[in-house]
């Protein structure tokens, strides 16, 4: 195994080396890329100060370059020669270019290493999140628009008022919004260069670090190097609670459609894309997809909790963090590819309305009567005690369309302001990178 801190006398136990290492070769194949890119930056900045020569540059930069098609390819695998991704870039570059390639790590620590790999990732992350959510919200807000059926509206599980199709998709689209946006801003608030902050107290070298910051499309420069490894934990926990809201949005969405596409409810059908058969029973189709869905949330809570029990630290870097590195690879690795399949799902999902008709019953326009007689000038807690007690009666004559087309308030179902939500969803898309 490669290990970059080896030193001549020193033994190093084989197993212990394993509890060191850990997952961390594999995991640092998701973040591989990102240090590579992270590497050029800082041997041009070494350049730059001249600390390495033109040549040697130009040297570490195609190799660099080299390794990064080989691992695309896969002509190169990260594996367990070596204890993670850092060393296995330099012993790389040290094989291929000799002392040019030993002074790759001029001036750094593993710790802005992984630092600045991370935070690239965490980006690259937010940013797909935040496409997710608009991804979602963009069908959520055309399908309002385009249809509106009638359907009960539950409190508690139980049938409550008139609702429609319409309303339930300007609800989820409003939620996504207001989900990218939230990505979008976590995204700034980690958007921050630790490169060159070393092991958390800087160098005694005059590192150019507002190019570095530049070179790598960082938003500003983390100043303090004290604060880079502060940071370390508290970005990932910001980065997996954007994560967390907008999974709260799918596993709320997940269980509507559980609940709508059983054949007690006979609601909603999904296509058979989304559904599976069963191993015993020929007669099934199974909602496997959503119900994974519901379930992907279990993945981002588990990964903030671990993340955030590791944090109970002093100041400075300590090796607790790299059990973070894997808490984040499998929350985002879950929770990213449920939501990317969400708006799919949204597209393809099949109302109907006869059943959703069929289940709106009397007592479901008693609202509808108490507040008509509270206008009138009636007392509402009198008209409420009337309505309840003729609920029974309550949809004599009444239709659920005109019910709907009552409902007057803003974002009732007769004033949905979707133009009001399309305005939000353009300012949230123009935020976005592209």
């Amino acid at each position: 195994m490669s290990v970059l801190w080896q030193k001549s006398g020193i033994e190093i136990d084989p197993r212990i080396m394993q509890f060191l290492a850990g997952s961390d070769v594999v995991l640092d194949r998701e973040l591989f890329l990102h240090d590579i890119v992270a590497s050029k930056a800082h041997v041009r900045g070494l350049a730059r100060i001249d600390l390495i020569s033109a040549d040697e540059l130009d040297g570490l930069l195609r190799e660099l370059d080299a390794l990064s098609e080989d691992f695309r390819s896969g002509a190169f695998v990260l594996d367990e020669r070596y204890e993670d991704g850092h060393s296995a870039i330099e012993a790389r570059l040290t094989e291929r270019l000799g002392d040019a390639g030993r002074k790759v790590h001029t001036g750094r620590s593993r710790n802005d290493q992984v630092l600045v790999a991370s935070r690239l990732w965490l980006k690259e992350q937010l940013h797909d999140l935040a496409a997710a959510c608009r991804d979602s919200a963009r069908v959520c807000l055309d399908r309002a628009s385009a249809e509106s059926l009638p359907m009960p509206g539950y409190t508690h599980l139980q049938r409550a008022v008139v609702s429609s199709t319409a309303m339930w998709f300007a609800g989820f689209a409003e939620a996504f919004i207001d989900d990218a946006r939230r990505a979008r801003d976590t995204y700034d608030l980690i958007d921050a260069n630790p490169l060159g902050t070393a092991a958390g107290y800087g160098v005694n070298l005059p590192l150019d670090r507002d190019y570095t910051t530049q070179e790598l499309g960082f938003g500003r420069l983390q100043v303090s190097p004290i604060y880079a490894q502060l940071s370390r934990g508290k970005f990932e926990l910001a980065a997996l609670d954007a994560l967390a809201s907008a999974q709260l949005d799918l596993r709320r969405l997940a269980w509507d459609l559980s609940l709508f596409t059983t054949a007690e409810y006979g609601f909603a059908s999904l296509p058979n894309a989304y559904t599976t058969g069963s191993s015993i029973m020929p007669n099934k189709r199974n909602p496997d997809v959503v119900e994974l869905m519901r379930a992907s949330y279990a993945a981002v809570a588990a990964a903030r909790t671990e993340v955030e029990s590791l944090l109970s630290l002093p100041s400075g870097y300590q090796r607790d963090l790299q059990f973070s590195k894997g808490a984040i690879v499998h929350g985002f690795g879950i929770g990213l590819s449920a939501l990317k399949l969400l708006p799919g799902l949204l597209a393809s999902l099949r109302w109907n309305a006869a059943p959703m008709r069929a289940a709106i019953e009397p007592s479901m326009y008693a609202t509808d009567v108490a507040i008509e007689q509270a206008a009138a000038g009636v007392p509402f807690r009198d008209a409420y005690r009337a309505a309840a007690e003729a609920a029974a009666d309550a949809g004599q004559g009444r239709t659920p369309e005109a019910s709907l087309a009552a409902r007057v308030s803003p974002g009732g179902a007769a004033d949905l302001r979707l133009d009001e939500l399309e305005r939000r969803y353009q300012a949230v898309c123009g935020l976005l990178v592209p």
